[in-house]
């Protein structure tokens, strides 16, 4: 869609044109879900999901238009480096949600009343009106408002009883901002599998209410309780970043984060975009605007170094050029990285300050941000 043009240039538009909207419109409207075109919240999530855009160019940019006005934005913004930063810190439960995947997916194959449920789902014909218009936006736009993926996923597991993991990968491979810190761990948090015994229920009357009556859901399981919590997993400070290999080097863009320009490098020799993305099976909206991210950035910074740009489908064969690139995150894109390969990872000042944070709930990243981020020259209002 030309609505998820996957370049910077698309980005920066969009932000700007949403910038008189980052303060009290946003925090009155932003929960609203008025139909398939965003109007109440900035869709700018695909940019920033690919680094086209900078966490704090939407930081500032909110600031500077509504100072204080803008705390709300400001904190929806500081939930992705929480999220990115917690699931670095915590990569088991990664691993087990990849357990859990191949296992619901055993369960299917061996369940024929469960894969019929599924079937139901994710083909729009459960018969709850909202559910089957969400399922047919998810694939006509890849996107969705982050309100109806609460809500989504809320029915997936308490009302259709069907496995966390199997809505999460849906999620993950249609959405074109799909992210495997923040899809995970929303829908974990839904479960109750995030905060101990802290789930999230859809309610009719609120779907009603935030979607100014579009929709009049029946049937939903409003008493619920949480998914049996599944466990502490041990916390691992995130390991540093490489050190820049001295004299020549190759820089490598990849889909997980294309903002090589936040690094301050030295000219490279060569830039290599990778543009793979860990998802052979995406949807063809998330293939293309990843893809298409990847392709946007080495042109530019070939541009920029004045070097031979290079698209490769794969993580390049090493060469007698050293290969750095940006911190590829915990994920499907990291987990293809072959082991032992020669990748100098180099992480993002803005991801150094926030990740370290983000040891327990939210709270406090959100009362430390600005502390953490005011060395690197962002200022936040008071949150």
């Amino acid at each position: 869609m030309a609505q998820w043009e996957p370049t910077r240039a698309a980005g920066l538009a969009r932000a700007a044109a949403f910038a008189p909207n980052m303060g009290r419109a946003y925090a009155a409207r932003r929960n609203y879900d008025s139909g398939a075109q965003p109007d109440t919240v900035s869709a700018l999530s695909p940019w920033v999901r690919r680094r086209l855009i900078a966490e704090r160019e939407l930081l500032e940019m909110a600031r500077a238009a509504h100072g204080p006005d803008a705390a709300k934005f400001v904190s929806e913004v500081l939930w992705r480096g929480y999220f990115k930063g917690w699931l670095e810190q915590r990569p088991e439960i990664w691993e087990r949600t990849v357990a859990g995947l191949d296992a619901a997916r055993s369960a299917v194959a061996q369940d024929a009343a469960l894969a019929q449920r599924l079937a139901a789902a994710i083909e729009g014909r459960t018969g709850i009106d909202c559910v089957d218009a969400w399922i047919a936006q998810l694939r006509a736009e890849g996107w969705l408002h982050n309100h109806a993926r609460m809500w989504f996923a809320s029915i997936w597991i308490f009302t259709l009883r069907l496995p966390w993991e199997l809505g999460a990968d849906l999620f993950l491979r249609a959405l074109v901002d799909g992210d495997a810190a923040s899809n995970t761990l929303s829908w974990r948090w839904v479960a109750g599998l995030h905060t101990r015994g802290k789930h999230y229920l859809a309610r009719a009357e609120n779907i009603r209410r935030y979607t100014d009556g579009r929709f009049d859901p029946q049937g939903l399981d409003e008493e619920a309780e949480p998914l049996p919590y599944d466990g502490d997993a041990p916390l691992t400070p995130p390991a540093p970043g490489n050190a820049m290999p001295a004299g020549r080097y190759a820089l490598v863009i990849h889909a997980d984060d294309t903002g090589y320009d936040a690094l301050e490098l030295p000219p490279p020799a060569q830039v290599i975009g990778v543009t793979a993305h860990g998802l052979a099976d995406a949807s063809a909206a998330a293939r293309s605007f990843a893809e298409g991210a990847v392709a946007d950035a080495a042109a530019r910074a070939g541009a920029a170094f004045g070097c031979p740009v290079a698209l490769v489908a794969a993580w390049p064969e090493p060469g007698d050029l050293p290969l750095v690139a940006p911190w590829p995150t915990v994920g499907p894109l990291r987990d293809s990285l072959p082991d032992g390969y020669p990748l100098a990872q180099l992480r993002n000042p803005y991801d150094a300050a926030l990740w370290p944070l983000a040891t327990a709930g939210f709270f406090k990243v959100k009362s430390r941000a600005a502390g953490a981020l005011a060395p690197l020259g962002i200022a936040l209002p008071e949150l």
